[in-house]
């Protein structure tokens, strides 16, 4: 096991941070809402903090706040506006946006020194660093910044992936159980971690050892899978007893333009519009080149590591994938919306860009000057309440 360069990696959680607060302070002087109305008076903190409560970052402040107001709420996973809600407790049950800014920065710094080990291990200290460095960089990162639950996600599937390495089953199996309260796709941890008991239990089977003491062996690191699924199970028990439906999370999803398709239509539906709908140089022709690219970028990711990685990495970056193309948003201009965000979630990915990256250095080049580039701008657009992803 490979010791994290723990200075390094907050220097550079702390340097990217530091960015993002220039940025907001910027965007915030210079570019004003509404427009033409230039402040005069001193900066308003609470309007900096304000400015990153946009789109979804609203509704898990205003869950953490008020609780589950209507069915359509369900969207928005538990266990981010708990902790934001408990942490409020504390202080008075106020800052409930400054709160979620906190636990989203925190949740990725711990993050960060998950991936570290996790790539280290695998290919070395130097991918290790990389992976990190392009992860910070990314143009959708800066939704760590925000009171979104990408980097507590992102936390809790790189810990249940790191414990299912070390062999700490159960300790994966709690993980896993908070990831299914994060996002609806943390219950799919279930199959990496049935697929890494599988290689340890055929370790053990290619041994001297009976089949009988397999069993007996394999028997306790196969319990604690069960705890993954509690955790959506949880949230259906929950959804039931509020509004009567355990599955309300995924009905309301036609609310949110979602619809449940075969894999496929929403690249198909993307490329329509792309060709023969959106004029040339449209707002939406933007969205759907970007989010296209985070696709089709993150498919020839998952190919390339398949060699690089092991299978159950690889298997989660399917999944992932999976479960974003058959619920594309069909009725929307860009059906792939958020494609951009959710591929944040397939931390495998940036390992297998950061040995490529390694080993090109072109590529290290062209990464180091577009994806700041683009992060900066669409970070902007956030904190200025335009839609972007």
């Amino acid at each position: 096991m490979k010791r994290a360069p723990f200075a390094d990696i907050f220097w550079l959680f702390i340097a990217t941070r530091l960015l993002l607060v220039v940025m907001t302070y910027i965007g915030y002087i210079l570019f004003p809402v509404p427009p033409h109305v230039y402040p005069v008076q001193p900066v308003d903190i609470v309007g900096l903090l304000t400015s990153w409560n946009r789109w979804d970052a609203v509704h898990y402040t205003q869950i953490a706040q008020y609780g589950y107001q209507n069915i359509y709420d369900t969207a928005f996973f538990p266990l981010l506006p708990l902790l934001i809600r408990g942490v409020a407790f504390i202080f008075g049950n106020q800052g409930y946006i400054a709160i979620g800014m906190i636990l989203s920065n925190l949740a990725l710094l711990g993050a960060l020194f998950v991936l570290y080990q996790l790539a280290a291990d695998m290919l070395g200290d130097r991918v290790g660093r990389r992976t990190l460095l392009y992860l910070c960089i990314f143009p959708t990162a800066f939704f760590f910044f925000a009171p979104y639950n990408e980097s507590l996600f992102l936390l809790l599937t790189a810990g249940t992936f790191l414990a299912i390495r070390r062999q700490k089953w159960w300790l994966a199996g709690l993980l896993g159980l908070f990831a299914a309260l994060t996002r609806s796709a943390g219950v799919l941890l279930v199959f990496p971690y049935l697929y890494e008991l599988w290689v340890a239990n055929k370790g053990m089977a290619d041994g001297k050892q009976s089949i009988v003491s397999t069993l007996r062996q394999a028997l306790p690191r196969l319990l604690p899978i069960v705890l993954i699924p509690l955790g959506t199970l949880l949230y259906c028990l929950y959804c039931w007893k509020m509004f009567h439906d355990p599955l309300a999370f995924s009905t309301v999803q036609s609310h949110w333009d979602r619809q449940l398709t075969l894999p496929g239509v929403g690249v198909v539906y993307a490329l329509g519009q792309l060709f023969f709908v959106q004029p040339f140089g449209s707002f939406y022709e933007v969205h759907i080149l970007l989010d296209l690219a985070a696709t089709a970028g993150f498919i020839i990711l998952a190919v390339l590591g398949w060699r690089k990685l092991r299978t159950s990495y690889t298997l989660w970056i399917g999944l992932l994938l999976f479960f974003t193309f058959i619920s594309p948003a069909i009725h929307q201009p860009d059906a792939l919306v958020s494609t951009q965000r959710f591929v944040l979630e397939m931390f495998p990915a940036f390992i297998t860009l950061a040995a490529l990256g390694v080993k090109h250095p072109r590529l290290h080049l062209a990464v180091m000057i577009a994806f700041p580039f683009l992060q900066a701008t669409m970070a902007l657009l956030f904190v200025l309440n335009r839609w972007m992803v």
